[in-house]
C-alpha cells in the first residue's frame, strides 16, 4: 500500500469525515492504543469512539459493539505478566471474541495490530498465538509475511468487508511500566533504529498514525484482507 501525498491525505480525511462514522478501540490503555486514541481525537475523523468492556464477560457487553463502522484492536499482554494461559486468552481468544461481536454489531472494517513474524505453525508461543512482544529480543529466523498467527487467521475468518492487519516489528515507546530488560533493549534497539530505521523497530506513534491513515484510504477492489509489514507501516505512518 503506497503512502498518499499530503494533499491526497487531506482530501481523503475530508471525505471520510463527511461519512460521520464511529469506531471503537480495544486496548486503548496500551502503548499503541494510547497513541491511537490521541491520533483519532487529533484528526477528529469519527463522531464517536469510546467503549469500556469487561473482557471476561464480553457477551454481556455485546451492546458496546453495536453500530460501529470501524474497529481498532491493539490488545496484548506478555507471558511474564499473564502466564501462558493468560497470554493466549488475551492475545487470541479476547481478540477473536471481540471481532465476532463487532461483526455481528455491524462493523465493516477491522484493524488488527499483530506483529512481525506472526505464524500459526511456529513453535514459539509468542509468534504462534499472535506476535513477538515489544522489547523482547529473540535470536530467530522470522517466517515469511505470508504466514499468519492464530489471532490473524481467526479474525480473517470472521469475514469483515475489510480487514487490515498490521505487523510492526519491535515497538519503541516511552513505557510507563518498568521492566528488567527495558534499559538494555532500548540501548541496543536505539542503535539499530538509527542505522536501519525500518528493519527491526517502529515507534508506537508511527503505528497509530498508520492505522488511522489506512482507515481513510479506500481498500483495493476485491481485496478483503490487507497485511502491512514494518516498512509499509513506517511509510504510511510518516504521512501527515
Amino acid at each position: 500500500m503506497a503512502a498518499p501525498s499530503a494533499d491526497e491525505l487531506k482530501s481523503l480525511r475530508e471525505n471520510f469525515q463527511k461519512k460521520n462514522q464511529t469506531c471503537f478501540i480495544l486496548g486503548a490503555s496500551g502503548e499503541t492504543g494510547k497513541e491511537l486514541l490521541a491520533e483519532i481525537l487529533r484528526q477528529q475523523l469519527f463522531s464517536r469512539s469510546q467503549e469500556v468492556v469487561d473482557f471476561e464477560k464480553l457477551d454481556e457487553s455485546a451492546g458496546a459493539f453495536q453500530g460501529h463502522d470501524v474497529g481498532f484492536c491493539c490488545l496484548g499482554t506478555t507471558r511474564a505478566k499473564a502466564g501462558a494461559d493468560g497470554f493466549v486468552r488475551v492475545d487470541r481468544d479476547y481478540i477473536e471474541h471481540s471481532a465476532k461481536l463487532a461483526k455481528t454489531g455491524g462493523c465493516r472494517h477491522f484493524v488488527l495490530q499483530s506483529s512481525k513474524g506472526a505464524n500459526n505453525s511456529s513453535s514459539f508461543l509468542y509468534l504462534k498465538v499472535k506476535k513477538m512482544r515489544d522489547n523482547a529480543l529473540m535470536v530467530n529466523s522470522l517466517p515469511s509475511h505470508s504466514l499468519q498467527g492464530e489471532a490473524e487467521a481467526r479474525v480473517q475468518a470472521v469475514g469483515f468487508d475489510r480487514c487490515s492487519i498490521f505487523r510492526p516489528a519491535v515497538l519503541l515507546c516511552n513505557r510507563q511500566e518498568s521492566r528488567p530488560t527495558e534499559w538494555v533493549s532500548k540501548k541496543v534497539l536505539g542503535v539499530v533504529a538509527h542505522i536501519f530505521p525500518t528493519a527491526m523497530t517502529v515507534p508506537t506513534v508511527i503505528v497509530a498514525r498508520a492505522m488511522v491513515n489506512n482507515v481513510v484510504m479506500p481498500g483495493k477492489d476485491g481485496q478483503k484482507v490487507e497485511i502491512l509489514e514494518n516498512a509499509a507501516i513506517h511509510a504510511l505512518g510518516q504521512a501527515k
